[in-house]
């Protein structure tokens, strides 16, 4: 959600709110979209669209740039998936909670919560934080990770 007040101190008119609101919907719809078509279609093509040239990547596991990105999607199973649970807006910053599974034999999923800058309508830069999905023994909430199942259910 866009901040109540602007940098001058006074709200936003309902048309200013309404316009962030817009953007950000459309943010949203191109990091989604972005997302399905790299690592769900590895649609690399279509997937250059989505990624600037200039991309900054800060994960530590991750090489630089879009083609350290779509290096690392090549290398993994065929198997891997990604589903997203939430995202949320803030101007062009936009974080999406989510599960990437099917990354091989004996391979924990990753709940991920991947935080992106959009400049111009595509991906700039990318942050994230990565954590081994719990299963039903080894979660002391007794609460899944993602979604309302367990890996294991």
């Amino acid at each position: 959600m866009a901040d109540d007040h602007r940098h001058d101190g006074n709200k936003p008119t309902n048309m200013e709110a309404e316009m962030s609101s817009s953007i950000e919907e459309k943010n949203k719809v191109i990091v989604l979209q972005a997302f399905d078509t790299l690592f769900n279609q590895r649609d690399y093509d279509r997937a250059e669209r989505f990624w600037s040239p200039r991309y900054i990547q800060h994960s530590d596991h991750i090489r630089p740039g879009q083609e350290g990105l779509f290096e690392l999607v090549r290398n993994a199973p065929a198997t891997m998936r990604y589903e997203n649970q939430l995202i949320v807006a803030n101007g062009d910053f936009l974080m999406l909670h989510g599960r990437f599974s099917g990354l091989g034999a004996g391979t924990p999923n990753w709940i991920v919560v991947d935080v992106v800058r959009l400049e111009n309508g595509v991906l700039a830069e990318h942050w994230d934080v990565i954590q081994d999905e719990a299963t039903r023994a080894a979660s002391k909430s007794g609460l899944p990770m993602f979604g309302d199942k367990f890996p294991d259910d």
